[in-house]
Protein backbone atom coordinates (compact mmCIF):
# COMPACT_ATOMS: atom_id res chain seq x y z
CA UNK A 1 0.00 0.00 0.00
CA UNK A 2 2.70 2.50 1.14
CA UNK A 3 4.48 1.46 -2.13
CA UNK A 4 1.06 2.71 -3.95
CA UNK A 5 1.02 5.75 -2.57
CA UNK A 6 4.53 6.93 -2.85
CA UNK A 7 4.18 6.07 -6.59
CA UNK A 8 1.45 8.27 -6.48
CA UNK A 9 2.58 11.21 -4.85
CA UNK A 10 5.90 10.89 -7.16
CA UNK A 11 3.70 11.31 -10.31
CA UNK A 12 1.63 13.79 -8.46
CA UNK A 13 5.23 15.90 -7.73
CA UNK A 14 6.58 15.29 -11.48
CA UNK A 15 3.03 16.80 -12.99
CA UNK A 16 3.31 19.85 -10.43
CA UNK A 17 7.44 20.49 -11.48
CA UNK A 18 5.92 20.02 -15.22
CA UNK A 19 3.35 22.67 -14.47
CA UNK A 20 5.80 24.76 -12.98
CA UNK A 21 8.44 25.00 -15.93
CA UNK A 22 5.47 25.54 -18.46
CA UNK A 23 3.78 28.36 -16.44
CA UNK A 24 7.21 30.37 -16.07
CA UNK A 25 7.73 29.79 -19.97
CA UNK A 26 4.87 31.13 -20.47
CA UNK A 27 5.23 34.56 -19.17
CA UNK A 28 6.73 35.09 -22.67
CA UNK A 29 3.42 34.45 -24.54
CA UNK A 30 2.25 36.94 -22.58
CA UNK A 31 4.67 39.56 -22.88
CA UNK A 32 4.82 39.00 -26.34
CA UNK A 33 0.68 39.49 -26.18
CA UNK A 34 0.61 42.47 -24.15
CA UNK A 35 2.78 44.31 -26.63
CA UNK A 36 0.69 44.04 -29.02
CA UNK A 37 -1.16 46.85 -27.25
CA UNK A 38 1.87 49.32 -27.40
CA UNK A 39 2.92 48.85 -23.80
CA UNK A 40 6.87 48.84 -23.76
CA UNK A 41 8.82 46.86 -21.17
CA UNK A 42 9.06 49.09 -18.16
CA UNK A 43 4.94 49.10 -18.45
CA UNK A 44 4.72 45.07 -18.50
CA UNK A 45 7.09 44.37 -15.67
CA UNK A 46 5.51 47.64 -13.21
CA UNK A 47 1.96 45.58 -14.20
CA UNK A 48 2.82 42.57 -13.24
CA UNK A 49 4.87 43.36 -9.97
CA UNK A 50 2.29 45.53 -9.15
CA UNK A 51 -0.51 42.43 -9.16
CA UNK A 52 2.43 39.89 -8.11
CA UNK A 53 3.71 42.63 -5.33
CA UNK A 54 1.23 42.10 -2.74
CA UNK A 55 1.48 38.61 -2.62
CA UNK A 56 4.93 38.02 -2.03
CA UNK A 57 4.98 41.35 0.51
CA UNK A 58 2.51 39.78 2.20
CA UNK A 59 4.46 36.20 2.60
CA UNK A 60 7.85 39.22 3.64
CA UNK A 61 5.81 40.36 6.52
CA UNK A 62 4.43 36.77 7.74
CA UNK A 63 8.17 35.25 7.80
CA UNK A 64 9.30 38.13 9.32
CA UNK A 65 6.60 38.27 12.01
CA UNK A 66 7.03 34.87 12.67
CA UNK A 67 8.64 33.51 16.16
CA UNK A 68 10.99 30.88 14.82
CA UNK A 69 12.71 33.40 12.50
CA UNK A 70 15.60 35.44 13.68
CA UNK A 71 15.68 39.04 12.48
CA UNK A 72 18.20 40.26 9.92
CA UNK A 73 21.66 41.21 10.02
CA UNK A 74 22.59 44.43 8.62
CA UNK A 75 25.07 42.23 6.18
CA UNK A 76 21.84 39.89 5.34
CA UNK A 77 19.40 43.12 4.62
CA UNK A 78 22.70 44.06 2.17
CA UNK A 79 22.46 40.70 0.45
CA UNK A 80 18.68 40.87 0.01
CA UNK A 81 18.85 44.54 -1.75
CA UNK A 82 21.52 42.90 -4.05
CA UNK A 83 19.86 40.07 -4.97
CA UNK A 84 16.50 41.47 -5.54
CA UNK A 85 18.43 43.86 -7.97
CA UNK A 86 19.71 41.56 -9.88
CA UNK A 87 17.39 38.52 -9.71
CA UNK A 88 14.25 40.02 -10.29
CA UNK A 89 14.25 43.61 -10.92
CA UNK A 90 17.50 43.41 -13.64
CA UNK A 91 17.31 40.22 -14.94
CA UNK A 92 13.38 40.61 -15.13
CA UNK A 93 13.72 44.17 -16.79
CA UNK A 94 16.08 43.13 -19.34
CA UNK A 95 14.27 39.73 -20.52
CA UNK A 96 11.60 41.65 -21.04
CA UNK A 97 12.88 44.44 -22.89
CA UNK A 98 14.75 41.38 -24.94
CA UNK A 99 11.35 39.91 -25.93
CA UNK A 100 10.74 43.08 -28.07
CA UNK A 101 13.17 42.01 -30.23
CA UNK A 102 13.00 38.07 -30.52
CA UNK A 103 10.26 35.48 -30.65
CA UNK A 104 9.38 34.08 -27.38
CA UNK A 105 10.82 30.27 -27.71
CA UNK A 106 14.74 32.18 -28.99
CA UNK A 107 14.11 33.99 -25.45
CA UNK A 108 13.49 31.05 -23.37
CA UNK A 109 16.23 29.00 -25.37
CA UNK A 110 19.13 31.80 -23.77
CA UNK A 111 17.50 32.22 -20.50
CA UNK A 112 18.07 28.40 -20.31
CA UNK A 113 21.50 28.90 -20.33
CA UNK A 114 21.56 29.61 -17.28
CA UNK A 115 23.76 26.72 -15.88
CA UNK A 116 26.86 27.42 -18.54
CA UNK A 117 26.87 30.70 -17.47
CA UNK A 118 27.01 29.86 -13.58
CA UNK A 119 29.42 27.35 -14.38
CA UNK A 120 31.69 29.58 -16.35
CA UNK A 121 31.36 32.58 -13.64
CA UNK A 122 31.92 30.22 -11.42
CA UNK A 123 35.24 28.91 -13.11
CA UNK A 124 36.56 33.10 -13.83
CA UNK A 125 35.37 34.08 -10.23
CA UNK A 126 35.58 31.07 -7.86
CA UNK A 127 38.08 29.19 -9.51
CA UNK A 128 35.78 26.10 -9.47
CA UNK A 129 37.56 24.26 -12.39
CA UNK A 130 35.38 22.97 -15.33
CA UNK A 131 35.94 19.09 -16.23
CA UNK A 132 36.51 17.96 -19.87
CA UNK A 133 33.26 16.53 -19.90
CA UNK A 134 31.15 19.69 -18.87
CA UNK A 135 33.34 21.76 -21.48
CA UNK A 136 31.59 19.67 -23.88
CA UNK A 137 28.50 20.08 -22.61
CA UNK A 138 28.86 24.14 -22.62
CA UNK A 139 30.42 23.87 -26.35
CA UNK A 140 26.91 21.64 -27.48
CA UNK A 141 24.76 24.02 -25.81
CA UNK A 142 26.19 27.42 -27.21
CA UNK A 143 26.41 25.45 -30.75
CA UNK A 144 22.22 24.51 -30.54
CA UNK A 145 21.95 27.99 -29.27
CA UNK A 146 23.78 29.46 -32.71
CA UNK A 147 21.73 26.90 -34.97
CA UNK A 148 18.37 28.75 -33.80
CA UNK A 149 20.05 32.07 -34.25
CA UNK A 150 21.19 31.08 -37.58
CA UNK A 151 17.42 30.14 -38.57
CA UNK A 152 15.97 32.94 -37.15
CA UNK A 153 18.18 35.40 -39.15
CA UNK A 154 18.12 33.15 -42.60
CA UNK A 155 14.59 31.73 -42.85
CA UNK A 156 12.91 33.59 -39.28
CA UNK A 157 12.37 37.11 -40.78
CA UNK A 158 14.74 38.99 -38.24
CA UNK A 159 17.03 41.75 -39.00
CA UNK A 160 20.77 41.04 -37.68
CA UNK A 161 20.55 43.94 -35.72
CA UNK A 162 16.74 42.94 -34.00
CA UNK A 163 18.47 39.51 -32.83
CA UNK A 164 21.72 40.58 -31.59
CA UNK A 165 20.18 43.60 -30.03
CA UNK A 166 17.48 40.76 -28.56
CA UNK A 167 19.57 37.98 -27.77
CA UNK A 168 22.26 40.67 -26.22
CA UNK A 169 19.62 41.72 -23.66
CA UNK A 170 18.44 38.03 -22.86
CA UNK A 171 21.57 37.32 -22.16
CA UNK A 172 22.10 39.84 -20.03
CA UNK A 173 19.13 38.82 -18.18
CA UNK A 174 20.98 35.40 -18.01
CA UNK A 175 24.20 36.81 -16.16
CA UNK A 176 22.27 38.93 -14.06
CA UNK A 177 20.25 35.85 -12.62
CA UNK A 178 23.37 33.37 -12.98
CA UNK A 179 24.76 36.32 -10.75
CA UNK A 180 21.76 36.15 -8.27
CA UNK A 181 22.10 31.92 -7.93
CA UNK A 182 25.72 32.13 -7.13
CA UNK A 183 25.35 35.30 -4.67
CA UNK A 184 22.08 33.62 -2.78
CA UNK A 185 23.76 29.89 -2.20
CA UNK A 186 24.86 30.40 1.28
CA UNK A 187 22.00 32.98 2.01
CA UNK A 188 19.05 30.27 1.08
CA UNK A 189 20.52 28.15 3.99
CA UNK A 190 20.43 30.96 6.17
CA UNK A 191 17.09 32.27 5.40
CA UNK A 192 15.15 29.72 3.52
CA UNK A 193 14.08 29.54 -0.15
CA UNK A 194 10.57 31.13 0.67
CA UNK A 195 11.76 33.58 2.85
CA UNK A 196 14.31 34.87 0.77
CA UNK A 197 12.04 35.22 -2.67
CA UNK A 198 9.64 37.10 -0.40
CA UNK A 199 11.67 39.68 0.74
CA UNK A 200 14.12 40.12 -2.98
CA UNK A 201 10.82 40.27 -4.98
CA UNK A 202 9.58 42.75 -2.38
CA UNK A 203 12.95 44.92 -3.09
CA UNK A 204 11.99 44.28 -6.62
CA UNK A 205 8.98 45.78 -6.54
CA UNK A 206 10.21 48.75 -4.56
CA UNK A 207 13.07 49.01 -7.59
CA UNK A 208 10.73 48.26 -10.30
CA UNK A 209 8.38 51.46 -8.99
CA UNK A 210 11.08 53.25 -8.57
CA UNK A 211 11.92 52.25 -12.34
CA UNK A 212 8.28 53.09 -13.66
CA UNK A 213 8.57 56.99 -11.71
CA UNK A 214 11.67 58.18 -13.46
CA UNK A 215 11.98 55.95 -17.25
CA UNK A 216 8.24 55.63 -17.99
CA UNK A 217 7.38 56.76 -21.13
CA UNK A 218 3.72 55.80 -20.91
CA UNK A 219 1.01 55.84 -17.63
CA UNK A 220 0.45 52.18 -16.59
CA UNK A 221 -3.00 53.13 -15.18
CA UNK A 222 -4.30 54.36 -18.90
CA UNK A 223 -4.16 51.12 -21.16
CA UNK A 224 -6.97 49.35 -22.76
CA UNK A 225 -8.65 46.61 -20.71
CA UNK A 226 -6.86 43.45 -21.67
CA UNK A 227 -3.45 45.14 -20.89
CA UNK A 228 -4.94 44.32 -17.24
CA UNK A 229 -5.99 40.99 -17.56
CA UNK A 230 -3.22 39.83 -18.99
CA UNK A 231 -0.63 41.48 -16.60
CA UNK A 232 -2.84 39.77 -13.46
CA UNK A 233 -2.36 36.67 -15.18
CA UNK A 234 1.55 37.14 -16.00
CA UNK A 235 1.91 37.81 -12.38
CA UNK A 236 -0.32 35.50 -10.45
CA UNK A 237 0.16 32.30 -13.43
CA UNK A 238 3.41 32.86 -14.51
CA UNK A 239 4.91 34.01 -11.05
CA UNK A 240 3.47 33.76 -7.99
CA UNK A 241 1.74 30.39 -8.71
CA UNK A 242 5.21 28.56 -10.41
CA UNK A 243 7.51 29.61 -7.52
CA UNK A 244 5.09 28.07 -4.86
CA UNK A 245 4.65 24.79 -7.28
CA UNK A 246 8.47 24.73 -8.05
CA UNK A 247 8.93 24.56 -3.63
CA UNK A 248 6.52 21.64 -3.62
CA UNK A 249 7.63 20.03 -6.84
CA UNK A 250 11.88 20.01 -4.55
CA UNK A 251 9.88 18.78 -1.31
CA UNK A 252 8.32 16.16 -3.32
CA UNK A 253 10.72 14.43 -5.74
CA UNK A 254 13.66 16.86 -4.72
CA UNK A 255 16.28 19.27 -6.58
CA UNK A 256 17.71 17.58 -9.33
CA UNK A 257 14.33 15.80 -10.75
CA UNK A 258 12.69 19.48 -10.64
CA UNK A 259 15.57 20.96 -12.57
CA UNK A 260 15.39 17.95 -14.88
CA UNK A 261 12.10 18.95 -15.87
CA UNK A 262 12.57 22.76 -16.18
CA UNK A 263 13.61 21.77 -19.58
CA UNK A 264 10.35 21.24 -20.86
CA UNK A 265 9.70 25.40 -20.48
CA UNK A 266 11.69 25.75 -24.02
CA UNK A 267 10.37 23.13 -25.41
CA UNK A 268 7.00 24.06 -24.61
CA UNK A 269 7.44 27.59 -25.77
CA UNK A 270 8.43 26.28 -29.44
CA UNK A 271 4.50 25.24 -29.94
CA UNK A 272 2.76 27.70 -27.52
CA UNK A 273 4.46 30.36 -29.57
CA UNK A 274 3.44 28.81 -32.77
CA UNK A 275 0.07 27.93 -31.35
CA UNK A 276 -0.63 31.71 -30.14
CA UNK A 277 1.82 34.04 -31.61
CA UNK A 278 1.55 32.40 -35.08
CA UNK A 279 5.58 32.16 -34.56
CA UNK A 280 7.17 30.26 -37.15
CA UNK A 281 8.36 26.76 -36.46
CA UNK A 282 10.76 24.25 -38.45
CA UNK A 283 13.53 21.69 -37.94
CA UNK A 284 16.18 23.51 -37.66
CA UNK A 285 14.70 25.22 -35.12
CA UNK A 286 13.58 22.01 -33.09
CA UNK A 287 17.48 20.28 -33.92
CA UNK A 288 18.92 23.48 -32.47
CA UNK A 289 16.67 23.10 -29.54
CA UNK A 290 17.08 19.37 -28.74
CA UNK A 291 21.11 20.46 -28.95
CA UNK A 292 20.82 22.85 -26.38
CA UNK A 293 18.57 20.41 -23.90
CA UNK A 294 21.69 17.99 -24.84
CA UNK A 295 23.97 19.99 -23.86
CA UNK A 296 22.52 21.46 -20.25
CA UNK A 297 21.04 18.12 -19.07
CA UNK A 298 24.90 16.66 -19.59
CA UNK A 299 26.18 20.10 -17.76
CA UNK A 300 23.40 19.76 -15.27
CA UNK A 301 23.61 15.97 -14.85
CA UNK A 302 27.20 14.58 -15.49
CA UNK A 303 26.85 11.50 -13.67
CA UNK A 304 23.85 10.29 -15.34
CA UNK A 305 24.63 11.57 -18.58
CA UNK A 306 27.86 9.51 -17.94
CA UNK A 307 26.06 5.96 -17.01
CA UNK A 308 23.28 6.87 -20.23
CA UNK A 309 26.76 6.79 -22.64
CA UNK A 310 28.18 3.56 -21.16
Amino acid sequence: MSGSADASRERIGLAIAATAAILFSFKAILAKLLYRYGVDATTVISLRLTFAGPVFLAIAVHQSLAKDKLALTTKQRYQVVLLGFLGYYLSSFLDFWGLEYIPAALERLILFLTPTVVALLSLAALKKPIAAGQWRALLISYAGLLLVMWDQLHFGGLSARATAIGSGLCFAATLSYSVYLILSGELVKQLGSLRLAAYALSVSCALTAVHYLVFAKQSAWTQASPVYGLSALNALLCTVLPVFLTMHAIKTIGAARTSQLSMLGPVSLVFLGAWILNERISLLQIAGTIVVLVGVSWLMFPKASGKSAG
